[in-house]
């Protein structure tokens, strides 16, 4: 049954969320040093959790209290479907290895999921303090000003890109990222790739960047990133064309006028 809520309902949500999602970054911020954490897998592990605990302590309730009835997703790795309804998909630490390494590439991220497609989500960069928002039907924005992805049409004129969604995928996964920036190596004009899926999909809401691509179903690396393009004008497909849901198996967002180009050569057989 369809949980489907007005916009106003989730607009007006936006401000709450956005207050609790700025107050964990803070927590964040005041967790990142300059220099890596940890030189063993152990200790890079153990760091990792520790930004992670330390920013849900401060997260998770304010955010189900915001929105009476949702359930909170608990594995930020984890991918498929969600059973129907409203769902927090939260990554308390967007880049929590680039974090952990002092590097400057990551974030907090919530974002409110509906039978299975997100409906509002707040990203925020606690070094820069920007904050990206999007309501479905209210269009994306920066700071408050409104985002449009590029107007680009030509493929070999495109900044893209691409990255791993988690560690441990199997080899599969991974000859298959190979052979997928191979191709938009030729094809492209630039490929980036990097992690977190965020802090990549941002951009092509922004317009700096014009397409990005994974294989990959991790909610929490996606769902952010794949409003806040479509918000701003950009398509948000699988590779099959198929409209973009948490089930999906793989991942494509791009501006309008490349998306099609951009699907035929990540999947030759389309």
């Amino acid at each position: 049954m369809s949980t489907a809520m007005p916009f106003d309902t989730d607009a007006a949500l936006l401000t709450e969320v956005t207050a609790a999602v700025r107050t964990a970054g803070r927590t964040l911020r005041d967790r990142y040093t300059s220099h890596a954490r940890g030189v063993t897998l152990d200790e890079i592990v153990h760091e990792i959790h520790a930004n992670d605990d330390a920013v849900l302590d401060v997260l998770r309730e304010p955010l189900l209290q915001a929105r009476r009835g949702s359930r909170w997703a608990e594995d930020e790795l984890a991918g498929g479907a969600l059973p129907p309804g409203e769902w927090w998909v939260v990554d308390p630490a967007e880049g929590n290895i680039n974090h952990v390494h002092g590097m400057d590439d990551w974030a907090v991220t919530a974002t409110l999921v509906r039978d299975n497609q997100p409906v509002l989500t707040v990203v925020h960069l606690p070094l820069t303090g920007d904050t990206y928002t999007a309501v479905a039907g209210g269009g994306a924005r920066l700071n408050g000003r409104t985002l449009k992805v590029s107007a680009k049409t030509d493929l070999g004129a495109a900044l893209i890109g691409t990255g791993q969604a988690r560690p441990g995928e199997d080899e599969h996964t991974f000859r298959r990222i190979g052979d997928s920036v191979t191709a938009m190596l030729v094809n492209g004009l630039v490929v980036r790739v990097s992690v977190p899926a965020t802090m990549q999909l941002i951009h092509v809401a922004a317009g700096r960047m014009d397409a990005f691509w994974q294989f990959s179903d991790v909610r929490s690396g996606l769902v952010a990133g794949a409003l806040l393009v479509s918000e701003a004008g950009g398509t948000v497909t699988d590779l099959a064309g198929e409209p973009w849901h948490t089930g999906s198996r793989d991942f494509l967002a791009s501006a309008p006028g490349i998306h099609a180009t951009a699907r035929k050569i990540l999947s030759p057989s389309a």
